[in-house]
């Protein structure tokens, strides 16, 4: 999987309309969230912005799941399998950074915050991408046609 991982990226392909569904709208989700989440590290109230204001190892673990979103899309987009999984990672950072916040830094937090975050809205997103992500119909798709 990671021999191949680079040959081949065309960097103006961002999008491949040929794909089902499923597929195509978690590519969309990974661009936006991937801003939305760029703009949230600019705040403190977000487990992005959380992690920037805390520092070390867990900032640099937000940054590496905030880069995911678009690097994971972009690699879909060139038909790469490497790109379907950085993707279902960004897709759970989310929630992993939650629960790592609660357990390292702030074991006052309540469990509704690390399951929901900052709002319903976010969370609506966060379980749209993972869920069409893990689909079958996108999971087929990828294990069939990504190299």
């Amino acid at each position: 999987m990671f021999r191949r991982a680079l040959d081949g990226l065309d960097t103006r392909r961002w999008f491949d309309r040929m794909w089902p569904q499923t597929l195509a709208i978690a590519v969309w989700l990974l661009y936006i969230d991937g801003v939305f989440n760029l703009l949230a590290i600019l705040d403190r109230r977000d487990i992005w912005g959380m992690w920037r204001v805390e520092g070390g190892l867990g900032a640099l673990v937000a940054l590496v799941a905030l880069v995911a979103y678009p690097v994971g899309g972009f690699f879909m987009a060139n038909g790469k399998l490497l790109g379907w999984w950085v993707a279902l990672g960004a897709a759970a950072a989310p929630w992993v950074l939650r629960v790592w916040w609660k357990v390292g830094v702030w074991p006052d937090v309540s469990l509704e915050w690390v399951i929901v975050g900052g709002s319903y809205v976010n969370l609506m997103f966060e379980i749209a991408l993972l869920a069409l992500l893990v689909h079958p119909m996108s999971r087929d798709h990828a294990r069939t046609w990504f190299r």
